[in-house]
């Protein structure tokens, strides 16, 4: 297809959309529609489509692009936050300080990085993506985000409990281990010298346990000193199930650096419907080998 332009005598041209093709040696074309009645631009423009070239059809001039922001990676994660209804779990209204501990989880999931650097990302003025303005945080600073986590501290319990009723059911399995990490600073008072699994001696160290369900989904989470034994933590794991979350059936999993046999004595076995699964020292299992108890079949393939 072609525009063209036919020439009238005593009248302005016939400007016309026709078609043409090739019957043999001969040419041929027909008319399709009569433009002449088309503004000028609009003749233009369709004439350069029909030649492939797109440039008249681009507003450059009156259009310019002043910033663009990722938004996708920002909506997936947003969005499935929202799907799980971990806002409503936060707080029944919606505040700044909801939106501010939910762009700092989505942050943390997208890029981990200093509530500092996470504030400059929410800012308008330095924002890298659209998750400050889907969350109306364009203003947002880091004392906001500080402020937001002192807002969130107290509401701790309640939220754990929210996710127990969610996960966590009577007979149910549940998951907790321990882990530590090393402080910079002088002003928290849990820092205490202690066990280092990041290798840092000379520095001091918190320790914090996670409770989750079978499936590895977090429940609960507890932060304790950094001189804190691992066995030392199992009363206030117990105190959480029965307790907070009113389970009276479960069934604990544990290494055994944490889920020892005088703990097991003291803590675990005097519990009404509490059962547990841990691994056994060396010393045990050269016993249950010397007794004839120990079934070898089971490390034939592992």
């Amino acid at each position: 297809m072609y525009v063209e332009t036919v020439p009238n005598r005593n009248s302005r041209p016939a400007i016309l959309l026709r078609e043409g093709w090739r019957e043999g040696r001969r040419t041929r074309k027909r008319t399709l529609a009569n433009l002449t009645d088309w503004p000028p631009a609009q003749v233009e423009a369709l004439r350069a489509v029909l030649k492939g070239d797109y440039q008249l059809l681009a507003p450059a001039s009156g259009f310019s692009i002043e910033r663009t922001r990722p938004h996708g990676h920002v909506a997936a994660v947003l969005g499935t936050l929202r799907r799980l209804r971990l806002e409503p779990v936060l707080a029944t209204e919606r505040c700044s300080a909801r939106d501010a501990v939910m762009a700092m989880i989505a942050a943390r999931i997208l890029q981990p990085r200093s509530k500092l650097a996470t504030a400059r990302e929410l800012c308008s003025a330095t924002l890298a993506s659209t998750l400050g303005e889907l969350l109306n945080l364009s203003d947002c600073d880091e004392e906001l985000l500080y402020r937001a986590m002192d807002w969130l501290l107290p509401r701790q319990e309640r939220i754990e409990r929210t996710l127990a009723k969610r996960h966590l059911q009577d007979g149910t399995l549940a998951l907790y281990d321990l882990s530590s990490t090393y402080f910079e600073g002088r002003c928290c008072s849990l820092a205490r010298y202690g066990y280092s699994r990041d290798g840092k001696r000379d520095k001091l160290q918190i320790t914090f346990g996670l409770l989750t369900n079978g499936e590895g989904c977090p429940v609960a989470v507890e932060v304790f000193a950094g001189n804190t034994a691992d066995p030392q933590t199992v009363s206030s794991l117990i105190a959480k199930l029965r307790q907070r979350f009113a389970l009276k059936r479960i069934v604990v999993v544990g290494d055994r650096g944490m889920l020892t046999s005088a703990r097991l004595r003291a803590e675990l076995e005097p519990a009404d419907g509490l059962d547990w699964i841990t691994a056994l020292r060396a010393p045990q299992i050269q016993q249950l080998l010397q007794t004839g108890n120990l079934q070898l079949s089971l490390f034939a393939q592992r």
